[in-house]
């Protein structure tokens, strides 16, 4: 049996086991034992159990033994040693656009375990930088990665009523008013404050539109419905083309569509910076592809004019798999090269 225990569990060779026999009766015994040694030298009986830390606690154990690492980084390694929390910003930023990446890779339908694995390494990496923050923070006696999982710990116990308290809600719109409310509570009351407030100005620009956008929104600064923002792209859409010629007009008039179509999307639960990504990725990707199949031809896409350039888009295009918004006819994403 406890072989079966070691090879179910699959602990390392110098893990420590914690063997409680007989607990309360005059012969009891707890010991601790190589987990290698398990098998070896333990006699169980019908009043035996065993403590397998890695077992008992297997997020707590990761978490903990992560902490010692950093800390020893932050000890022992010249690089880590040397590091601030302004010189890591840098690596911050990296490492959040690697996982938006690695995300952007996931597919429901096709999802693979490369994928998850990409997932897996990139959240990891997201979480040295708090752990590696936290570690200087820690060393300079201000708080610890402990303070840091306590605060958004109660933060989220606070935020959810519904879920730790006795609030009862109607659905995800209703948790949402909620949670502005509170946050807006822990905030305090300010007569100066501005109903923007709280977007970062640092965030990529169309993510950053779009959050102004929806805090302007809870404030009555948007359309009744989105049909109105559809009108509204159209209108501007107009005015870029009126503008076409004017370079420092057509700078503003460009702008004030990008932020059209933002609202748009907004309105009708698309996440702007998302979509932009993914289609990025689905342009690259047919550039690539174009570009092999000219290749393979003997075809300089350079000189060989838009009409030829244009057909060895729609050959790849037709080609990949048809997304559900396409089999139904709508959003037609074709682009001229």
């Amino acid at each position: 049996m406890l072989s079966d225990i070691k090879l179910a569990a699959d602990g390392s060779g110098d893990e420590e086991v914690v063997v409680l026999q007989r607990l309360g009766l005059p012969d009891d015994h707890v010991t601790s034992v190589a987990w290698a040694d398990l098998d070896r030298s333990v006699e169980p009986d019908h009043l035996t159990c065993l403590y397998v830390p890695h077992l008992g606690e297997p997020v707590g154990h990761e978490l903990v033994r992560f902490h010692a690492i950093v800390r020893r980084l932050r000890e022992e390694c010249p690089w880590d040693r040397q590091q601030t929390h302004a010189s890591l910003t840098r690596y911050a930023v990296e490492e959040i656009y690697e996982l938006v990446e690695a995300i952007g890779e996931l597919d429901a339908e096709r999802a693979s375990g490369d994928a998850d694995a990409a997932l897996e390494e990139e959240l990891g990496d997201v979480l040295l930088q708090v752990f590696l923050h936290a570690a200087i923070a820690q060393q300079e006696g201000r708080f610890s990665v402990a303070d840091v999982a306590s605060t958004i710990t109660e933060k989220m116990v606070r935020r959810h009523p519904h879920v730790f308290g006795d609030v009862a809600v109607s659905g995800a719109e209703h948790v949402a008013r909620n949670w502005d409310a509170i946050k807006a509570a822990e905030k305090g009351s300010d007569a100066h404050a501005s109903p923007l407030d709280g977007v970062p100005g640092a965030l990529p620009a169309l993510a950053y539109a779009r959050e102004l956008t929806a805090k302007a929104a809870k404030v009555g600064f948007d359309w009744d419905d989105a049909a109105g923002t559809l009108d509204k792209v159209t209108e501007e859409l107009d005015e870029v083309r009126a503008a076409w010629d004017d370079a420092d007009a057509l700078r503003g008039e460009v702008g004030d569509l990008l932020l059209a179509i933002v609202n748009l999307a907004r309105h009708r639960g698309v996440d702007p910076e998302s979509a932009l990504r993914v289609a990025t990725a689905k342009f690259r990707a047919r550039v690539a592809a174009c570009q092999a199949l000219a290749t393979e031809r003997g075809i300089d896409t350079r000189t060989a004019g838009l009409a030829a350039v244009d057909a060895l888009w729609e050959e790849v295009k037709q080609g990949e798999p048809q997304p559900v918004a396409d089999r139904n006819g709508v959003g037609d994403d074709r682009l001229a090269p």
